[in-house]
């Protein structure tokens, strides 16, 4: 009988609206994987559209809870990293990859920090060096174009892009930055479709994973693609496979969203089509 596996998500938690934590446990669920959660922050809402939220900072709790996980012995399949949200969570969590991840532990980091040309308004651009540190200890990094454009030190560029262009910036972030894969997100050549560039160190091979481009602004819709990846990943799919999967329910996620009319500050309905998800995965 095959092992239960299990992934670490580390990320914060907002109680109403869906990103972070609330979309990784029930997604990564629906692969059939255990999630377990390290949260960073605990936030009322997310940050994205509301104002007068609360936050609390949990960054103290993080090396107590690793070392108590560590004096266990518990074995993850994968580790999730999401928004970090400061230099001190940053080193906090690379040190939680020595502790806690042994050969087998899939590493993944979403160097959640910046979209649409602009870094998030809680951070500077000494943000972006220390977030490619992070990355340089992981076997798979998510970035979108502005994330992969500032770790380089480089401007943002506006799409629709060439490939030529994408597979440059996919090349230049492989040499800047040691990582067996990088999935680059929010690709696009045209107005109809958008998705991910998934490039393999070990082949030097690029392969586009695009869906349909549904226009609109959607909160949320990178952690459920990062979570949707992470599941198909660590249940046995290539990275190429697992990014297919988990472009193909995020555009689903967002047709039903637009469909039903829901108010984008509260993320994506996601909920719908889990069940579409989990068969993918042959569960």
């Amino acid at each position: 009988m095959e092992r239960q596996k299990r992934v670490l998500a580390i990320h914060d938690i907002s109680g109403v609206g869906k990103c972070s934590l609330t979309v990784a446990l029930p997604i990564i669920s629906a692969a059939g994987v255990e999630c377990s959660v390290l949260p960073t922050a605990v936030l009322s809402t997310h940050t994205g559209g509301f104002t007068g939220f609360t936050y609390r900072d949990l960054t103290e709790d993080i090396s107590p809870m690793v070392a108590h996980w560590q004096a266990l012995h518990l074995k993850f399949d994968g580790i999730y990293t999401g928004f970090l949200g400061s230099f001190e969570q940053i080193k906090l969590v690379g040190d939680a990859f020595s502790a806690l991840a042994d050969k087998d532990t899939l590493l993944v980091v979403d160097p959640v920090m910046a979209d649409g040309g602009k870094l998030y308004t809680s951070f500077d651009m000494t943000f972006p060096p220390a977030m490619k540190g992070l990355c340089s200890k992981a076997d798979v990094i998510l970035p979108n174009m502005t994330e992969a454009a500032f770790m380089l030190g480089e401007p943002y560029e506006d799409g629709p892009y060439t490939p030529a262009y994408v597979d440059g910036l996919l090349h230049r972030l492989a040499e800047e930055i040691s990582v067996k894969y990088i999935v680059l997100t929010g690709v696009y050549f045209d107005d109809k479709e958008l998705g991910a560039a998934v490039y393999a160190a070990v082949s030097d091979e690029v392969q586009y994973v695009l869906g349909e481009n549904i226009p609109g602004s959607y909160h949320g819709t990178g952690d459920v693609f990062g979570s949707a990846f992470i599941g198909a990943a660590v249940s046995g799919r290539s990275m190429a496979e697992a990014a297919r999967i988990a472009v193909d329910y995020t555009v689903d996620c967002i047709a039903w969203t637009k469909e039903a009319g829901t108010d984008i500050r509260y993320g994506v309905n996601f909920e719908r089509y889990l069940g579409s998800y989990s068969r993918k995965l042959g569960l």
